[in-house]
Parts: structure tokens; C-alpha cells; sequence
């Protein structure tokens, strides 16, 4: 098992505010990583700071081998990101939007044009490559936007409430793209607020207060609190929660 993200109490501070506080932990090649926690928890602020984009009060940490202070452009290089309120321009079509983050993520011609017909093809977009984004369904979007997250075989994707609005037959398909990624040795680093989504992560910490209250995989969390389902643990550690958004 080789840890692609390694934290050692990781600390974010905004004047005497701890936005996050003392995050340690690993995430391994391959893993499908569910980083919970009730809106106001600290879950953006430890995202920003675990994509080079916005440097640590204290702590340490490495991404894909980079140093969060000293190479945050490196880490932007091997890395995807995909969220739910931005991800693709919705006034270009979807080929030019494969195209325009092709160059972005400094593919040359030939990689995108290669890249560029598999994607299509395993989406069975077809059809739909002159269409401008804005007039596709959602759930289309959001498998797009996936699909071009990953575009350029980045070592972790980082998932920021991928699914939200997403109908749960259009989730269940997400999630069989995002299993495709991890069997491929990408590793998947993923927030949402549907429970049923926690139980296809190998593993799962739950952030209270800018904390880590919880971690471990599904399976061991609801033996450890009595419950059967996450959406109850996430239950008990999210009501001892005294910030919000």
C-alpha cells in the first residue's frame, strides 16, 4: 500500500479561528477516500490546502509526493478536481471542453485527440460532441466532468460533492466511473453528503469542528457506534458539532 496523500497535524488558521486543526492521516494508491463532515466542519479549507491551493498555518503534508509549501505547482500538475458548482464551460460544446482542459493539463495534440475519442467513446457521446454543455442533462454533465477530471491520468482526483441534485440511478453510474479510476491505481479523494455514497469508500473520516472524530472504513466505523447505517454515525458525531456555516 503506497499513501499518494500523507498528513501530519495539518493546521489552518484564520486569525483565532482554527479552520482545521491538527489533521493527520494517509490516503493509499488506489483508495476510494470519503472525507466527511457537516457543513462549517473544515472540510473546503482542508481541500484547498491538499490541492496547492492555499498554504497551511502549520503541519506537514505531501501530495502525489509534493510538498504542500514548497512545490504546490507540481501538485496542481498531478492532480484532478471536480466539483459540483464548477467544472466545465457551460457556453463551449463538450469536444471543445475536453480540448480547452486537454491544453490546460498540457497534453500535446496528439494525447488529445487520443484521449479525446476514448472518452467519447466510453461515455457513448457520440452524438452529443457539438452540443454545448448547458444542454445536457445533469447527470451527463457530471459524468463529463468526471471523465475530464482524469483526463490527463492525474494520481489523485479530488471530488467535491460530485453527485448534488444528481438523480440515485445517475449516482450509481457516477460511482461505476469512480471505481474504473480506482482499479486503475487513481485514487479517489471524495466529499459528499449522501450516506449511501460513504458506503462505497474503502475508507471514511468524519470531521467535527475542524477535527478528525473519526477514521475508518465503513464497516468498522458502525461496529465501533452501535449503528447500522453511516447515516447514523455521521448522526452521533455531527450533533456534538458546535460551528456551522
Amino acid at each position: 500500500m503506497t499513501p499518494v496523500i500523507t498528513t501530519n497535524r495539518l493546521t489552518k488558521r484564520f486569525g483565532d479561528f482554527v479552520a482545521t486543526d491538527s489533521l493527520t492521516f494517509s490516503v493509499n494508491q488506489g483508495e476510494i477516500f470519503g472525507f466527511l463532515g457537516a457543513n462549517g466542519a473544515g472540510k473546503t479549507t482542508a481541500m484547498r490546502m491538499l490541492c496547492g491551493l492555499s498554504l497551511p498555518s502549520s503541519g506537514d503534508a505531501t501530495i502525489a509526493g509534493f510538498d504542500v509549501y514548497k512545490q504546490t505547482e507540481d501538485i496542481k500538475k498531478n492532480i484532478g478536481y471536480m466539483s459540483q458548482k464548477f467544472s466545465l464551460y457551460e457556453d463551449l460544446t463538450v469536444l471543445e471542453n475536453i480540448r480547452f482542459f486537454g491544453g490546460i493539463y498540457g497534453l500535446n495534440n496528439r494525447q488529445i485527440r487520443e484521449k479525446c475519442d476514448a472518452l467519447i467513446n466510453r461515455l457513448g457521446m457520440e452524438d452529443e460532441t457539438g452540443k454545448l454543455v448547458a444542454s445536457l442533462p445533469l447527470g451527463w454533465k457530471q459524468k463529463l466532468s468526471f471523465s475530464v477530471a482524469v483526463l490527463h491520468d492525474p494520481k489523485i482526483v479530488f471530488l467535491d460533492e460530485p453527485t448534488g441534485g444528481v438523480d440515485p440511478v445517475t449516482r450509481r453510474q457516477f460511482w461505476d466511473l469512480i471505481y474504473e479510476a480506482a482499479a486503475r491505481g487513481v485514487t479517489i479523494f471524495v466529499t459528499t453528503h449522501y450516506m449511501d455514497e460513504a458506503e462505497y469508500c474503502n475508507r471514511i473520516s468524519i470531521m467535527v469542528d475542524g477535527k478528525i472524530e473519526a477514521l475508518d472504513t465503513p464497516g468498522n466505523l458502525k461496529r465501533q457506534f452501535r449503528s447500522e447505517s453511516m447515516d447514523d454515525v455521521f448522526y452521533q458525531l455531527a450533533r456534538k458539532a458546535r460551528r456551522g456555516d
